[in-house]
């Protein structure tokens, strides 16, 4: 169809755009000097550290190209590579220029204040979003350009999804491992035993904790969102490609037009993005969040409204764009719910509880986690049955598709989040002064707060995303075996639900294990050195940063082959050994329990965190305080819950339906 070169071009256009952003970025100044030298050390771990995963990655994906060349044919091998090429591009570039921002953000905010800080970090986040929703565009597009029409081929564009998620999954767990084990040795070491401030230069941990900000926050986040965002599309294409002749009259239009829809929404999606970027560059001189709340929602609303003419022009019933409603609105609404619970009252309680000990933090901290699973999982639900109510299982997954075409606003703003925290810590090694760090430690807690939003944002499109997938499985099967149903009474189904419960909670105490062994041995050395290198704490030596890069690195690369091997080869093994219907009940187990803790998680880790950082203000007792202590010991322990094991869980869940989804022709 001649419509489908327009996401291409709109794809090359998105890059345009970040290349024009970057050049914008990188014209400010980096500072001379020691700052320069920070902000080096900083882009150079993280370049290291991405090249060292890369290469795994790359052994990993050839195994799997093979496999899918000789069982599932050549088309499908190409989408697989094409689609990890994308992610590994995405998360790449986000990555590169995030540490090329940061340095600049800490200059701007010494020299010329909060405004230009604001635009540099929110540009620095937005060359990510434009990337990852560009990229997305432009790998779906050009195979949807060869391949629709042909219904043997159609199904090959699924083998993108898988290589998305399979990127994004390492990515994630790997840059996950890396951030965590310094930022906990670095907060133990330095804050509580030996009370220095964070992103003291005197602390060894801190650089390879500002280069975990980026592979793990700002790569790894890219690859996870790139991969829901794929995956939604996918599962819709998958859906209108497997609809009857009465499905597709119900809906209108035709099976080509059904299959097009989500990239011509994603298409609208990621100008309305672009819209948001220009409006919070109107509006920075005005207060950090105005100013990112209004390119959030903005975008969100001029999405909506276009996406109805879009529809009407595509002469597509109306349903489907009610589901693009709801979709769009119920990621608004689970947003602001993830910013109630990691910024609002119930954080001020934490830090209150702190006054009798980090046991009383802790038990407060995860009761706020827990309550802040219902209004987001409600809204899901809500989701799913409006959208199926109007336009069937397809209006499941362009409801999220809705939530996610204005990827590139969302993923900017959350990516801005770590180049803010970056810029805080360059600005406290370098010395830049009291009226630099409060600038920063400003943008700072904006950026924490919207990217707990983002991770809401995340886990909720990617339950959308995987319902779709697997909805999409059903549906392949149940075309070449009629009498297909997932019964909850029969004893296969019923295996599978309860074996995909189990995965979310290996997964995560294999993450939560990876993150505390490397952290011991990061605070083993952080100790040797505060110890044995002479003059270190009293400011007259240099720490050796390098060793606690390479401690982090090591225990990264080696931790994340496990979680990620057993998310790929779990839907082989239970499809094959107990057949589809086992590995239908698998999905829909694993769904509901990563769903349910992922969002547990998060949000618990980000109210640990926005407390501590409440206590920090001054508040009962402020920095130094025994609240601040155990305010520290519940940030801590909430750093591998909402930056590891959390996040893990909705890429988790979107990998084991992608694979069942791509094996589903040889389990049948």
């Amino acid at each position: 169809m001649s419509n489908a070169i327009f996401p291409i071009i709109l794809g090359f256009l998105g890059l345009l755009s970040a290349l024009i952003v970057y050049q914008k970025v990188k014209s400010s100044s980096e500072g001379v000097g020691r700052v320069k030298e920070i902000g080096d050390e900083i882009h150079l771990g993280a370049m290291v550290f991405m090249a060292a995963e890369y290469k795994r990655l790359a052994i990993f994906c050839l195994i799997c190209i093979l496999a899918l060349y000789f069982s599932l044919g050549i088309e499908t091998a190409l989408a697989f590579l094409l689609g990890a090429i994308c992610s590994g591009v995405a998360g790449y570039i986000g990555m590169y220029s995030a540490t090329k921002a940061n340095v600049r953000t800490a200059v701007a905010a010494n020299e010329k204040g909060a405004s230009e800080a604001l635009n540099i970090a929110f540009f620095g986040g937005s060359i990510m979003g434009l990337t990852v929703a560009s990229m997305g565009l432009l790998g779906i597009g050009v195979l949807f350009y060869f391949f629709a029409g042909d219904v043997e081929t159609i199904h090959a564009i699924e083998g993108f999804a898988m290589g998305a998620s399979s990127v994004a999954l390492f990515s994630r767990v790997g840059g996950g491992i890396f951030t965590k084990s310094a930022d906990v040795g670095a907060d133990l070491v330095g804050k509580v035993e030996a009370g220095i401030p964070e992103d003291d230069p005197r602390n060894p941990g801190v650089i390879a904790d500002n280069v975990g900000d980026n592979v793990g926050d700002v790569a790894g986040m890219g690859s996870d969102i790139f991969e829901s965002y794929c995956g939604s599309m996918i599962a819709s294409i998958a859906l209108a490609a497997s609809m009857t002749s009465a499905t597709v009259n119900s809906l209108g239009g035709d099976k080509i037009m059904l299959q097009f829809m989500p990239l011509a929404l994603a298409s609208l999606g990621l100008v309305c993005s672009l819209l948001g970027i220009l409006t919070v560059k109107i509006f920075s001189s005005k207060s950090p969040e105005t100013a990112l709340r209004f390119g959030t929602i903005g975008s969100a609303i001029a999405f909506v409204i276009l996406s109805f003419f879009l529809v009407r022009e595509m002469q597509v019933s109306t349903g489907v764009w009610v589901a693009v409603l709801v979709g769009a609105v119920g990621g608004i609404i689970v947003g602001l719910v993830t910013e109630y619970y990691t910024g609002g009252p119930p954080v001020k309680k934490i830090a209150k509880d702190g006054e009798t000990g980090s046991a009383t933090i802790m038990i407060s901290g995860l009761s706020v986690g827990m309550q802040s699973v219902a209004i987001p999982v409600f809204t899901i639900v809500a989701i799913i049955f409006v959208a199926n109510t109007f336009a069937g299982l397809y209006g499941v997954g362009i409801g999220a598709v809705g939530m996610l075409s204005t990827v590139g606003i969302t993923m900017a703003i959350d990516a801005y989040g770590p180049v803010a925290d970056n810029a805080g810590g360059i600005a406290e090694m370098s010395e830049m002064g009291p009226k630099t760090r409060e600038i920063t430690d400003s943008l700072d807690e904006v950026g924490n707060t919207t990217a707990a939003i983002g991770k809401g944002f995340a886990i909720s499109a990617a339950a959308l995303a995987a319902l779709a997938l697997i909805s999409a499985y059903i549906e392949k099967v149940s075309a070449n075996d009629s009498s297909f149903v997932l019964a909850i009474n029969d004893p296969y189904v019923l295996c599978g639900m309860f074996l995909g419960g189990i995965f979310p909670f290996l997964v995560s105490s294999m993450t939560m294990t990876a993150v505390g062994d490397a952290a011991f041995d990061m605070i083993k050395e952080i100790r040797r050195q505060f110890r044995e290198i002479p003059g270190l704490l009293e400011g007259k030596a240099k720490p050796d940063t390098a060793k606690c890069v390479d401690i982090a690195t090591v225990a990264a690369l080696k931790k994340m082959i496990a979680p990620g091997s057993l998310a790929v080869l779990a839907p082989v093994v239970i499809g094959f050994v107990l057949g589809p219907k086992a590995l239908g009940g698998m999905l829909g187990g694993a769904l509901i329990c990563c769903v349910m803790m992922a969002l547990m998680m998060s949000n618990a880790g980000g109210a640990w965190d926005n407390a501590k950082k409440y206590v920090e203000k001054g508040n009962f007792g402020g920095k130094g305080s025994d609240v601040h202590k155990a305010a520290v010991v519940g940030d801590t322990v909430g750093d591998p819950l909402k930056d590891t094991s959390g996040p893990s869980m909705n890429i988790l869940i979107n990998v084991m339906a992608i694979v069942s989804l791509v094996i589903a022709p040889l389990i049948i």
